[in-house]
């Protein structure tokens, strides 16, 4: 069965009262669905002026600006920021890699998931989830309303990690039926043979104001192990004999760190807001320290 979908499974409400206080962070914007609290690229009626344009036979005579007819002796409607929510799209690798570590990286990562969709239900944001592996296995419909996060707890906790990644071929997937792009967080190891280059490119020619958040074990970091090992692979299951000595131990710090920064660099190349975090750093200090001012403020 899976856990109680209940917010103080999660994080604590002292948490959860800080996250109320906090905003996405988007460098773009988007036409919304429905009105929300936030500037959107269409013109409407809101208390922030932003441009005039030719009165037309129609129009509603309360926008007219009556000082710059006794001026000029002709008629310009005031315009004004129209007010929009955003559409957020958060992107949960369930492969079986992310069951790796103590945390495991799929348990933070639905915490992260489930605090960041808080964050913008609460500010009348729509909120929508994909969890993926070799495709989206499983979503949540963009949503909006504070009444709509126990629901999104629930179907969030409903999903175990297992499977193997194609990472590539989910967020093409995700990409190609999103109706509305919006800001997206993928929180994923990024393990996948496949790469995930192609996957996040599919995502940014679709518009998508792109966060990546790389979730490490610490064991992964620093491995703790030592002396011969059995080491099973956790999405083929297969399996190679080794020893772990001082050697070994450099040999594979040398790989992650190409590894790193391979991520690195595309995400800069690409203008991606790239964050890397270990499983071992606290939620409250990711989500208050290390991700404000970039995703949220």
């Amino acid at each position: 069965m899976p856990p109680s979908p209940r917010p103080e499974g999660l994080f604590s409400t002292h948490l959860l009262a800080q996250l109320e206080r906090l905003t996405f962070v988007s460098r773009r914007t988007w036409p919304g669905r429905v009105k929300g609290e936030r500037k959107s690229p269409r013109k409407g009626v809101s208390v922030e002026f932003c441009d005039y344009r030719p009165y037309e036979i129609g129009d509603d005579l309360r926008y007219v600006d009556w000082n710059a007819f006794a001026r000029l002796n002709r008629l310009y409607l005031k315009l004004f920021v129209d007010e929009e929510d955003l559409c957020i799209h958060l992107l949960l690798d369930a492969s079986a890699s992310m069951a790796f570590g103590e945390p495991s990286k799929f348990r933070y990562g639905q915490r992260l998931a489930a605090a960041l969709a808080f964050i913008g239900l609460v500010n009348l944001e729509r909120v929508g989830a994909g969890l993926f592996r070799e495709q989206v296995a499983a979503g949540w419909s963009p949503s909006r309303g504070r009444n709509q996060f126990l629901p999104f707890v629930g179907s969030l906790l409903g999903v175990e990690p297992g499977g193997r990644t194609s990472f590539n071929g989910a967020l093409r997937q995700y990409a190609r039926k999103a109706r509305d792009p919006g800001l997206a967080v993928v929180i994923s190891d990024l393990l996948a043979p496949d790469g995930f280059e192609e996957g996040l490119r599919a995502l940014m020619e679709r518009g998508f104001d792109l966060h990546i958040v790389h979730l490490l074990s610490e064991e992964e970091l620093d491995p703790p192990y030592a002396g011969d090992l059995e080491l099973v692979d956790a999405e083929t299951e297969e399996s190679r004999d080794v020893t772990l000595d001082a050697e070994a131990l450099a040999g594979y710090r040398r790989r992650l760190a190409a590894f790193l920064e391979r991520v690195e660099g595309f995400c800069r190349t690409n203008e991606l807001s790239y964050h890397r975090a270990s499983t071992g750093v606290p939620l409250e200090d990711l989500l208050l320290r290390r991700l404000k001012g970039s995703l949220v403020q």
